[in-house]
């Protein structure tokens, strides 16, 4: 369904929600209009409402992105299940999706649930070891206290963060969102509702899976031409 066949009908409505809600049309009515259009599959309609954004979503996204070069001495928030499943989802090969706002975005759904995958740890040590290049004063991982396992998750995080001696602090919340979106702090996450509120972000996904050696392909729905882009991965060994 995100085949090269079908990339130009998916490009054209990833453009054609981004125009609806430029003019404040409702996203879900937007969509629906959108997808009915092209007789999208309801994957496909996740893929283009994860790929579209207002122009004035755009423009504030873009004014509020922090550079990487610009993090050292700071204190860095982590949306964690928000980035940890994108990564794990690299890794299994799973589709990946290139936003009109820069950030990359997979096709799952939480649910309320997270278990631990074979991708789950090697997918902790590739965030670390970018983390680690950035000169982090802090670094404070925000994981939904109502998902499950959300506690098991962060005995995992400090695990890594002990062993590797990462300046990691894991946090439990019951609104992720609610506080990451007024953090005083650069946040990294590619939910659009925080990116549109914070006051800085960093698009930490996209910079774990830039910076190694495997290559991951990303379906690019909101920039023509319509085509697959190649990013890279580290390896996935587990050691510090």
């Amino acid at each position: 369904m995100f085949q090269a066949g079908h990339r130009p009908a998916l490009c054209t409505a990833v453009a054609d929600l981004s125009w609806l809600l430029t003019h404040g049309y409702a996203e879900n009515a937007a969509l629906q209009l959108v997808g009915d259009r092209f007789q999208l599959t309801r994957r496909q309609r996740i893929a283009v409402m994860r790929s579209a954004c207002s122009d004035q979503a755009l423009q504030r996204r873009r004014a509020a992105l922090m550079p990487a070069e610009q993090l050292s001495d700071r204190r860095l928030d982590i949306d964690g299940f928000n980035v940890l499943t994108t990564i794990e989802a690299a890794l299994a090969h799973g589709v990946l999706l290139g936003g009109r706002d820069g950030c990359i975005r997979d096709m799952a759904s939480m649910h309320g649930s997270y278990r631990h995958v074979d991708e789950t740890d090697p997918a902790l040590m590739l965030i670390g070891r970018t983390l680690d290049q950035f000169s982090l004063a802090a670094c404070c991982w925000y994981l939904d206290r109502p998902v499950s396992n959300s506690g098991r998750l962060r005995a995992r995080l400090e695990q890594l963060a002990a062993k590797c001696g990462w300046p990691w602090q894991i946090e439990l919340s019951t609104n992720v969102d609610a506080v990451l979106a007024v953090s005083p702090h650069v946040v990294a996450t590619a939910d659009s509702v925080i990116l549109d509120r914070c006051a800085r972000w960093f698009n930490l996904a996209r910079e774990v899976l830039t910076s190694g050696l495997a290559d991951v392909e990303i379906v690019d729905l909101a920039n023509a031409p319509c085509d697959l882009g190649t990013v890279a991965l580290v390896e996935r060994d587990i050691p510090c």
